[in-house]
């Protein structure tokens, strides 16, 4: 596409099936890789890639021609086969259904991708399920807690 000028950042935030904590410190930085590896696949750019035991953040520049429904699903599918197929995780793994996806610009993306490095530290101090329904409610994005989660087991 000439004469297309685009800067989109994003941070897509996703959690592991009924926030089971089985990214551990053994698999997390291949399962990372792959995923940074898979947004740069589509065309998109990692900016970074963190996590804790139960959840993902990414953040990336939004390629144009790439829908982020299109994004999230190839995210997603790939890297949870890649997961199972390479046998990282103790039993089989799945991603929770659906995503957060929040913009930015580009003043913001030094503030956000310190916060997306220091997940293991912000998370001794609030868990996943605070920290996404703030999100959501910074963001003014209207939910319902019941539907935000899958139930735990």
């Amino acid at each position: 596409m000439s004469n297309t000028f685009h800067q989109v950042y994003i941070q897509a935030v996703f959690a592991v099936k009924y926030r089971e904590a089985l990214i551990t410190p053994e698999c997390k930085s291949k399962i990372l890789s792959v995923i940074g590896n898979l947004i740069n696949e589509t065309g998109c750019k990692t900016i970074i890639v963190n996590g804790t035991e139960d959840h993902v953040h990414c953040l990336l520049a939004l390629k144009p021609t790439v829908s982020i429904s299109d994004l999230m699903k190839i995210v997603k599918g790939k890297s949870s086969k890649f997961i199972n197929d390479h046998q990282l995780t103790k039993c089989k793994f799945e991603w929770q259904e659906g995503y957060g996806v929040f913009s930015y610009s580009k003043s913001h993306i030094d503030a956000v991708y310190k916060y997306i490095s220091n997940q293991e530290k912000h998370h001794k101090k609030q868990n996943f399920r605070d920290e996404y329904s703030s999100f959501l409610n910074n963001y003014n994005v209207k939910f319902d807690e019941r539907c935000v989660f899958e139930n735990l087991i």
